[in-house]
Formats: structure tokens, C-alpha cells, sequence
């Protein structure tokens, strides 16, 4: 079985795990914790990975042997599950979406972009499920009290997050490929709310007769359940070549 379970998702930060009966993969989160205890391999573009390994807070990170590098827009493998990787605009350091297939099953995820280029929307055409951030109400982001006019900003433009409307309308943008399941993420503590988030999304469904979408939103306190995205073959696989397609970095 290819699934998907949220470890969390708001404001503080987002964590996912993608998982097949070969495979284990943590999306966005607990780098530290599991560099600490177990020698886990780490994957990411070269950008990012120079970007930790300079950064003092990551010394348990930074100090690992076991990184995967690999070219943004790249293609690979891990175990029975394939990994295709697009970048997004959004203010960081060589930012990424994924979309994850495992035998008759896709899985989108992105999480912090300001706009959907055409490439995020081709890449997102083949998922059944999709993980997308709905950060913010405009309203209530213009009303903020508490955020200057500069972050407000930044949280609005094209390398920000995405509104609940803004959201809503990529989801639009799909309704024509496989999707059967969104599930909202990454809402903001001040800005939003999960009624305001699912109150867009599904109106913008209803307008295009798409009543029956299943929509789920991600928190950032508690453990989604366990959404089911394909069946995989529990048989055997092809191993992953990784010393022939992944840069290792040395310490």
C-alpha cells in the first residue's frame, strides 16, 4: 500500500510521511532528532544542503556522512517509490515540490510557494492526492495587527504563500487530471482558519460541480489518519543505484 500521514502542519513548520511496504520517506521535518540517533539518509538538492551545513543550528546535520544530492528537477528512485522533484518560487534557498508514484498511486506536495508556474501544475496533472498549503486568509491578513506592512508583503507576492483563493485555484487547475483529495496545509496561526480554508476550497469545487472532492485539512498539533493512495506490489523491486545518481557530499 502507497500512504500518506500527517505528523504536522501549520505556521511552525510542516512534516509528512510518505510510505510504501519497501519504503519510509519523511517529508519536511526532524532532520536533527534523526541524525542524532540513526544514520538516516539524507536527501536534498545542493543549494539546501550548503545551505544547512553553513548554518550553526544544523551542526548534528551538517556533520552527517550520508547525504543524497541531487539536481533540482530531477527524477530518481527510492526503493519501489519514484520521486520526481520541480521548483517552486518562494523566498528560500532553492525551494522544491515533489510528486511521489508507488504503483498505481500519486502524491503532490507543496507547501510554500507564492504562485503555480505551468511546470507545478504539469507535474501535479497524474496525483490522485494532493498536499497544498492554503496559508492564509486575505482579509485576515490585511487586518493583522500584529505583522508590518513589509511581512504582509512578502506573505502576498509571488515568491510568498498562497491565500485560500490562490490555493483554490490551482486546485482548479487539476480538476482535469487524476485529483480525488487535497488536503490543506501549512494554515497560519493568526491569518486563518480550517473553516475559512475549507469554506474557499469547497466553494470553488461547487462552482465546477466537484461536490464530491474529499477534503481533508492537515494539523499542526495532531497526527492525520492514514490516507490510503494506491496499492503497490509487495513483491520484489529493483534496488535504487544511488552511488551512480546521487552526488555524496563528505563531511
Amino acid at each position: 500500500m502507497f500512504s500518506l500521514t500527517m505528523l504536522g502542519s501549520g505556521s511552525a513548520g510542516n512534516s509528512a510521511l510518505v510510505a510504501t511496504e519497501h519504503c519510509k520517506i519523511l517529508v519536511d521535518g526532524g532532520l536533527s532528532a534523526l541524525c542524532r540517533k540513526f544514520h538516516v539518509p539524507i536527501y536534498c538538492n545542493a543549494l539546501t544542503a550548503e545551505a544547512i551545513r553553513s548554518d550553526g543550528l544544523f551542526e548534528q546535520v551538517a556533520a552527517a556522512t550520508n547525504w543524497r544530492i541531487f539536481r533540482t528537477g530531477s527524477e530518481f528512485s527510492i526503493c519501489d517509490m519514484t520521486v520526481q522533484t520541480f521548483p517552486v518560487p518562494h523566498d528560500a534557498v532553492d525551494p522544491l515540490g515533489f510528486a511521489f508514484h508507488a504503483g498505481s498511486g500519486g502524491l503532490g506536495f507543496i507547501t510554500d510557494l507564492g504562485y503555480p508556474t505551468k511546470m507545478v501544475i504539469e507535474r501535479l496533472r497524474e496525483v490522485q492526492t494532493l498536499v497544498i498549503e492554503t496559508n492564509h486568509d486575505e482579509k485576515l491578513l490585511q487586518n493583522d495587527t500584529h505583522r508590518p506592512w513589509p511581512v504582509k508583503q512578502r506573505i502576498q507576492s509571488r515568491h510568498g504563500h498562497l491565500s485560500n483563493a490562490a490555493a483554490a485555484g490551482v486546485i482548479e487547475e487539476l480538476l482535469s487530471g487524476k485529483i480525488e483529495r487535497v488536503v490543506l496545509g501549512h494554515l497560519s496561526r493568526d491569518c486563518n482558519t480550517p473553516e475559512l480554508a475549507v469554506t474557499a476550497v469547497r466553494g470553488s469545487l461547487a462552482k465546477h460541480g466537484k461536490i464530491d472532492l474529499e477534503i481533508h485539512i492537515a494539523s499542526q498539533s495532531k497526527i492525520s489518519a492514514r490516507f490510503r493512495i494506491g496499492e503497490t506490489n509487495s513483491g520484489p523491486f529493483q534496488p535504487t543505484f544511488e552511488n551512480a545518481f546521487f552526488q555524496v557530499i563528505p563531511a
